[in-house]
């Protein structure tokens, strides 16, 4: 089992688990390498700057070199994150009960279905001191359950979570709908710590303000190619508006892999393609200039998002939101303020709202200012981190 860390003085990296004496506070087990850096790497560096120190474990199939640059020891797993196989969440269970024996944290942090539930238990096992869990969000175990087999998948993974969460100290959760769920499914008891953070943050310093640009208005959105995240609505809308608004751009950034569930299918996006009406961007490792060159930041989601962070940065840099009355999502939208709230898998209320701020274009200036002011008041990364040490005793 590999663990390296960058050598500060050299940039090379060495092997982290041999010392002997290394001294491991917090351990973070992480849904995914790039999540780690974008999502935790704040928290990250206030625990380093209060003297506390952070090792991560992540799925070995995720690992990506960059998360070196986060200056910890970074430790590859065998976790498959959508396998329900037993045997091989035995292997992660016996993976992180390994190296949470090796490191002995005083503190292990786990986000994402499996390492809540497998680190939750490893920490149990492992006789760490203090186990603590965020949800981000409850994805498509939690979404429309139309078959069977959702309702079954359903209740195996509340199952999981119920079991996992019993040893917790408090578990954090990013928008009210989460949490009252798991009160209602028994996963969590009235009697269970639990605390609501504005999900995880975004950087103001990363994110600054940008003036609305001049020419033509352009609706912007950031996410995967999935069904669930509403990339088909966007487009729907787009098709209504465009030959009424030929100036008007409608523009996709996000990655497809038509094999992750419910992702729109190849040919549907080869049609959207071809017809011309929205543009698409593919996957880009920074969205910030696309932020900076729209006027709308529409993200039409039905996903169990916590909070999506594609809007929060897009909140920070001081655009208009458009985004469903729905978990996770409502929670960033003070309707007529900062934006607007559609019906989720509503395309005509969508078509309706975005067609004010081609006609009324002024209020995509008013509603990004408001977005502005309301991620510095609510959403500062440096708010929600400290909510979170403050809970964990850090």
């Amino acid at each position: 089992m590999d663990m390296k860390v960058i050598d500060q003085s050299g940039g090379r990296a060495v092997d982290a688990m041999r010392p002997p004496g290394t001294r491991v506070d917090v351990l973070i087990v992480a849904g995914n390498a790039r999540s780690l850096i974008a999502n935790r790497g704040d928290l990250i560096r206030e625990m380093q700057a209060r003297g506390h120190a952070v090792a991560a474990a992540v799925p070995r199939a995720d690992y990506l070199p960059e998360v070196e640059l986060l200056g910890i020891p970074v430790i590859p797993l065998d976790m498959a994150r959508a396998s329900l196989a037993p045997w091989q969440d035995l292997r992660t269970l016996a993976a992180l009960w390994l190296v949470m024996r090796r490191l002995r944290p005083r503190v292990v942090l786990g986000y994402t279905v499996k390492p809540v539930v497998y680190g939750s238990l490893a920490a149990r096992l492992a006789g760490v001191p203090r186990a603590y869990s965020l949800i981000t969000g409850l994805g498509l175990a939690f979404g429309e359950a139309r078959t069977r087999r959702a309702r079954l998948l359903r209740s195996l993974v509340s199952l999981l979570y119920r079991v996992g969460l019993a040893g917790n100290r408090t578990v954090f959760f990013q928008n009210p709908d989460d949490q009252e769920e798991f009160l209602a499914r028994r996963i969590l008891t009235a009697r269970s710590c639990s605390v609501r953070v504005n999900g995880s943050g975004v950087n103001l310093t990363e994110y600054p303000p940008c003036p609305i640009p001049e020419g033509p208005m352009l609706f912007l959105y950031v996410g995967r190619l999935l069904l669930d995240k509403g990339v088909d609505q966007f487009v729907a809308a787009a098709e209504q508006l465009k030959p009424a608004f030929p100036d008007a751009r409608f523009v996709v950034v996000g990655p497809h892999d038509p094999k992750l569930p419910h992702a729109c299918p190849a040919e549907e996006v080869a049609g959207w393609n071809e017809r011309g009406h929205v543009e698409f961007i593919g996957g880009v490792r920074d969205v910030r200039p696309w932020l900076a060159k729209c006027h709308v930041f529409v993200f039409p989601s039905t996903y169990r998002e916590g909070i999506p962070r594609c809007v929060l940065e897009a909140m920070a840099t001081g655009r208009a939101i458009v985004t469903t009355d729905a978990p996770g999502c409502r929670e960033t939208v003070l309707p007529g303020d900062n934006g607007i709230l559609v019906p989720p898998r509503d395309v005509q209320s969508l078509t309706r709202t975005m067609r004010r701020f081609l006609e009324t274009p002024e209020l995509a200036e008013r509603m990004g200012r408001a977005s502005r002011r309301l991620a510095v008041e609510r959403f500062d990364v440096r708010l929600v981190n400290r909510v979170m040490l403050e809970a964990m005793g850090l």
